[in-house]
């Protein structure tokens, strides 16, 4: 199956943007051209690549040089100021970490894959079902209707439901819906706020209150709070990417003209190179992908004899 490519429609999105300015433009087509380098290198180094610490340093090696080039190159170093004072609208930055991780999700770093048919990358996943029918107003297959939550990125499988009042499920009387249940959701940040942070508590649980036995992360690259944690939630764990806080509000407004970047343009950039994309972040996510896939219920035998499950 073709992995998605969400960083690439926000690139195609902005170039076609009316508020652009004129002179961005050339500057978008330029970041078009090194995404089509960076997801071509990504795309060899997961085919070409049988060794797991080899593919992983080369794939993050990767990732932080096209994603600093977006980040320094096109938005922070633009002579206008649109593209940086609507980052947060355009997402062009953090559409890169959405599309980067379905390349993590291949046979060498996960060999428990290759038995499983499963869906990777962006979805919408199934949230609730309900029924849009009453006793005056009734509807084929009493009015199934499917709710669905859009996640950044998702480990999932397709599911038809079907819904009649004929117990023979005849097609006149039947409806057919299809989405997907997502069994690994991670909702991926820039940064992350307290605000942010209660919205992600309540996405987990209504992802886990419609599949109970799902797993539910955030990947941040930036913090920008203190750290809660994630026990008393349906968080199963915060995931920090870069290690870092992000840059107080302060300056991140004194960023916001364009002479101001230029002037302050070096420790910028020195803030950026200090703080990559680490590895042990998505080695962490990854080994969580594994253990998911390989936990096994309880066996009556080992439960006796350890005395608990």
């Amino acid at each position: 199956m073709p992995l998605a490519t969400p960083h690439f429609e926000k690139l195609l999105a902005t170039l076609n943007n009316d508020k652009l300015p004129t002179s961005d433009k050339q500057r978008i087509k330029e970041a078009i051209e090194e995404y089509k380098k960076w997801r071509k290198n990504c795309l060899s180094i997961m085919e070409s690549e049988k060794s797991v610490d080899t593919m992983l340093n080369k794939l993050i090696e990767n990732l932080n040089k096209y994603k600093n080039f977006i980040e320094i190159d096109t938005i922070f170093d633009s002579e206008n100021d649109f593209l940086y004072r609507q980052k947060g609208q355009l997402k062009l930055d953090n559409t890169i970490i959405e599309e980067f991780l379905p390349f993590l999700i291949n046979s060498t770093l996960i060999p428990e894959i290759k038995s499983i048919d499963i869906s990777v990358g962006p979805t919408p996943s199934f949230s609730a079902v309900y029924f849009s029918s009453s006793l005056d107003i009734p509807k084929k297959g009493g009015g199934l209707t499917i709710r669905t939550k859009n996640q950044d990125f998702a480990i999932s499988k397709k599911l038809y439901i079907k819904a009649s009042h004929s117990s023979e499920f005849n097609d006149s009387e039947s409806v057919v819906e299809d989405t997907n249940i997502a069994y690994i959701a991670a909702e991926c940040k820039t940064n992350l706020d307290k605000t942010m942070f209660q919205e992600a508590c309540a996405t987990a649980h209504d992802t886990k209150s419609a599949v109970p036995g799902s797993k539910y992360f955030l990947l941040i690259e930036w913090l920008d709070m203190t750290p809660l944690s994630t026990a008393p939630t349906d968080i199963d764990e915060v995931i920090l990417l870069r290690k870092a806080k992000r840059i107080n509000s302060n300056i991140r407004q004194y960023y916001s003209v364009s002479k101001n970047r230029k002037e302050k343009r070096k420790e910028y950039v020195e803030y950026i190179l200090k703080n990559p994309i680490h590895i042990d972040g998505l080695k962490r996510f990854i080994a969580h992908i594994k253990n998911t896939l390989t936990n096994e219920g309880p066996n009556e035998d080992e439960a006796l004899k350890i005395g608990y499950f």
